[in-house]
């Protein structure tokens, strides 16, 4: 289980979501919303593509997220069909999923989260007894009323809202072979077919937020939390070790933190420093998305900034 307890702060930065919000025109993976579990009517299928619809079923009950694959499958159906529609479950297919893995930050299966009114919660990896787990789910029912979602899931409703969700429109082709390769951990391809993508045409947004995320992965590819921060502690001045730690920040959800890091450090950076704080910023605008109040808010200060 988690070590930090669960309270209304967990809900606060622990894991960004908002890339996935943006990644609604993603094309399914082998695990698709339509093949939902009937057993009463409580768990369904989610993909990278299908999250949106989870975050919004997580403004009515709080949703349990549970990654599988590599031989593991899913466990929790019974316990959660128990509660009788006071939690939805979400099972994900980690091998097909790399977005989702990532953004929950899944280093092995199976990894349980919880998703409150569009905000995730880490919950544990591994296995927990009966008892254990109820213990889990009561703390997860305590941080959902306090946060006001308090709401019951009738019988089917999962399943059957999944039923009715329209088939997704395919990608353009330099979107599917970026989106494909990042699926195989090929970062250095799907720069390049989303650099292509913006090439042909400047003003794809899909294509220039799909270039920041993936070049985000791709400067963490190598790299551990310990080493990164270590870096950036013994030189706070240095631009590159402090935009290591954003990226990291960023990776894990801190949005604000690392904008707070760089605006920080931006009045004492020389002319280049501040031109790769700017647009590393505008990178981070670009993976959170306009409607996200800390981009807002950091746009804000970043110009008065410059001006």
């Amino acid at each position: 289980m988690t070590n930090t307890p669960l309270n209304a702060a967990s809900l606060r930065g622990a894991v960004d979501l908002s890339s996935l919000v943006r990644q609604h025109n993603t094309p399914a993976t082998a695990s698709t919303a339509g093949e939902a579990p009937q057993s009463g009517g409580f768990a369904t299928n989610a993909n990278d593509a299908s999250f949106t619809q989870v975050l919004e079923l997580s403004n009515t009950v709080p949703v349990i997220v549970e990654f599988f694959g590599q031989g593991i499958e899913p466990t929790l159906e019974p316990t959660i069909s128990a509660y009788a529609g006071k939690f939805a479950l979400v099972t994900v297919d980690a091998t097909n999923n790399p977005q989702l893995v990532q953004a929950f930050q899944v280093q092995q299966v199976p990894t349980v989260a919880a998703v409150i009114g569009g905000r995730p919660v880490q919950l544990f990896a591994g296995v927990l007894s009966e008892n254990e787990l109820k213990e889990v789910l009561e703390q997860v029912l305590q941080l959902a009323a306090q946060n006001n979602v308090t709401g019951t899931l009738p019988a089917g409703e999962a399943s059957e809202d999944d039923a009715q969700e329209p088939a997704e429109e395919p990608l353009p082709p330099l979107h599917q072979e970026a989106y494909d390769a990042i699926a195989a951990g090929d970062f250095a391809t799907a720069i390049s077919k989303y650099e292509s993508a913006i090439a042909q045409n400047p003003r794809d947004q899909q294509a220039v937020a799909g270039l920041a995320q993936v070049s985000l992965l791709a400067r963490l590819e190598n790299e551990t939390a310990d080493s990164v921060r270590s870096v950036a502690a013994q030189d706070p001045t240095d631009v590159a070790a402090q935009l290591a730690v954003a990226d990291l920040d960023v990776s894990g959800g801190h949005l604000g933190d690392a904008f707070a890091r760089l605006l920080e450090l931006f009045p004492s950076a020389d002319v280049d420093g501040k031109n790769a704080i700017r647009t590393r910023m505008l990178d981070y605008f670009e993976i959170a998305g306009a409607e996200d109040s800390r981009v807002a808010d950091a746009r804000r200060r970043l110009t008065l900034l410059l001006y």
